[in-house]
């Protein structure tokens, strides 16, 4: 069982699995592609951070939702420790990141993850995104995969 919060951008343990997801991506692709997005750049009225902990209040897992224009927003920076993987805790972090968007009235969500990560593309499809175009500010990526689903 566990529980999903929101928490602020500056929370210490969600900095924590931040990073271990930054190693994570930074051993899987070069520089130029890894669109890893420092949270401390977004304003606080654009984004929002979840952190999934188990029954003993341990973190197991992070997202965000980025809000952008024109009733879209960008689902970004998902991660499951590797010890709560396969227990569909994926599932419940994109569903918690969904109403979180629902309720402030974003219908398209965007997202983009690497080819690399074929566990997170198929979690994707369990929950419904679809193959896109790569949309701003990212440019075409052979080693990307952008994906959306409206809500």
């Amino acid at each position: 069982m566990f529980h999903i919060s929101e928490v602020d951008k500056g929370d210490l343990e969600l900095g924590c699995l931040i990073g271990e997801l930054d190693a994570f991506q930074s051993e899987l692709y070069p520089a130029e592609s890894n669109h890893c997005l420092n949270l401390s750049t977004v304003s606080n009225e654009q984004l929002r951070c979840v952190i999934a902990r188990d029954e003993k209040g341990t973190p197991a897992g992070c997202g965000a939702l980025v809000f952008q224009g024109e009733g879209s927003a960008e689902i970004k920076r998902v991660y499951i420790r590797p010890e709560f993987r396969g227990l569909k805790l994926g599932e419940q972090i994109v569903s918690a990141i969904e109403s979180i968007a629902s309720v402030n009235s974003y219908r398209l969500l965007r997202l983009e993850t690497g080819v690399y990560q074929q566990p997170a593309i198929a979690l994707y499809r369990r929950c419904g995104y679809e193959i896109c175009e790569a949309f701003p500010p990212y440019a075409a990526d052979p080693l990307s995969v952008f994906m959306c689903k409206e809500i």
